[in-house]
């Protein structure tokens, strides 16, 4: 096979089939929970919604968990947290963009 379509191929490792199948493969190990961040917008009692800015100040994020880590007991794959914003680390996996955080920084599980 030529050089130029091997990319083609199913089991090269940029492929798109060889990428969903290394997401399908993923799982955090130990106490990490692998998670999408949610953005949401934020309204005052007083009804005025908040900047992104003055979003980015509170302490806690809402996110999805997208896989919770072997030793991750009480939050599951679906659950929506609020976690410290602090908290964790960003990493691109494929073309996605995931947040890793430990789950002692989980505050409420929803």
């Amino acid at each position: 096979m030529k050089k130029e379509l091997q990319w083609m191929r199913e089991d090269h490792p940029s492929s798109v089939e060889s990428q969903i199948k290394k997401k399908r493969k993923m799982k955090p190990i130990g106490k990490y929970i692998l998670i999408k961040t949610i953005e949401e917008t934020i309204t005052a009692a007083s009804g005025l919604i908040l900047s992104a800015d003055d979003a980015s100040q509170l302490r806690y994020k809402k996110g999805i968990v997208v896989k919770p880590g072997t030793d991750v007991q009480e939050i599951k794959e679906g659950n929506d947290i609020y976690y410290d914003t602090r908290a964790g680390y960003t990493m691109l996996i494929g073309s996605e963009t995931y947040t890793i955080i430990v789950e002692r920084d989980v505050v409420v599980v929803l």
